[in-house]
């Protein structure tokens, strides 16, 4: 304390004088940042993180599809990319605008992109002069960026905010948990054993960070033959419905992998949120349903949730008593 004393009474003093300057400056920029973080979060009324314990798995894909398809149904619906070294969501829905070309609102915030009229969406990629350049940051850096992209756009009123994560348990998801309160999980997985394990790694993470989870998916659970229609299990299946009911979560449903999700997403135009005669798209529009009924929308006419007679949220359609809709064995 003393050699700190005496370094301030020194010639050197403005030294200090400025360095505290600065930190009380950063501080007065945090503390501002989050009253607009809690304003802005203030008017959503469902906040979903997309994850996966690996990459692979589709996740991008529901995150992108369940943006949609929730928007389609009436829904008022954002979609964050806060996946920063690998963001995919502007080229999957063919967004081809940047932020230079937007201009602030005259409450100084940044409207984000606009979807088919319905679709608000955040991504660095659209922040970016060239989007072929290589994200280098590390925690620090992405921190301030998912807080940024709560605080200085323009989200609005919404339903739900749909938010797209990398694989894994590293900074991304866990800015999200520690900047969202009442944020909830989808997680996405494949049905093979190698995907499981490090799924049962994210649901962990969700466990130790206290972020509950809406439910599981299984994705490309079977293969549907371009040909003949039929479904073929090439990965096993089954797989996440029991990682589900070890955990005692929800199932939300099983999506089978068809070609033309890939198509789809190389072109900018979502399958399996479309009206296409699919099994793929009728599995997605079950997951939709699951998710609208684990988190209705406070008013909505078309979600009955009270007593026992709710469809238990995964998918089938089933009534379900409430206690065992998380194990449902359908």
């Amino acid at each position: 304390m003393s050699s700190c004393k005496s370094s301030c009474g020194s010639k050197s003093s403005s030294g200090c004088g400025s360095s505290s300057a600065q930190l009380n400056a950063a501080s007065a920029h945090l503390a501002q940042q989050d009253i607009a973080i809690t304003k802005s979060l203030g008017k959503i009324k469902h906040k979903i993180l997309v994850m996966s314990g690996k990459g692979g798995v589709g996740k991008s894909t529901v995150a992108v599809n369940l943006a949609l398809g929730l928007a389609e149904r009436g829904h008022k619906v954002g979609l964050m990319d806060v996946d920063l070294h690998g963001p995919d969501v502007c080229r999957m829905l063919n967004l081809t605008g940047s932020l230079e070309t937007m201009q602030s609102g005259a409450d100084g915030l940044v409207p984000p992109l606009l979807y088919n009229g319905k679709l608000k969406v955040v991504s660095l990629e659209y922040m970016m002069k060239d989007r072929d350049e290589a994200i280098i940051w590390r925690g620090p850096l992405k921190i301030q960026a998912i807080r940024q992209f709560v605080a200085d756009m323009a989200w609005g009123e919404l339903d739900y905010l749909i938010v797209d994560a990398p694989p894994g348990t590293g900074d991304e998801p866990l800015s999200v948990a520690q900047t969202m309160p009442n944020v909830q999980a989808v997680v996405v997985t494949t049905p093979q054993e190698v995907a499981l394990a490090d799924v049962r790694k994210s649901l962990n993470f969700c466990r130790t960070v206290k972020m509950p989870v809406a439910g599981v998916v299984e994705n490309m659970s079977g293969f549907v033959c371009p040909h003949c229609g039929e479904t073929v299990d090439i990965f096993g299946t089954g797989g996440g419905e029991k990682t589900a009911r070890d955990f005692d979560l929800p199932f939300l449903g099983r999506v089978p992998m068809d070609p033309r999700v890939v198509m789809g997403g190389d072109s900018g135009t979502p399958y399996l949120s479309s009206n296409a005669d699919s099994p793929a798209v009728k599995a997605f529009a079950a997951v939709i349903s699951a998710v609208e009924q684990r988190l209705p929308v406070k008013g909505d006419l078309r979600l009955n949730m009270a007593g026992s007679s709710a469809a238990c949220g995964c998918g089938c359609g089933e009534s379900c008593a409430p206690e065992k809709s998380s194990t449902c064995a359908c």
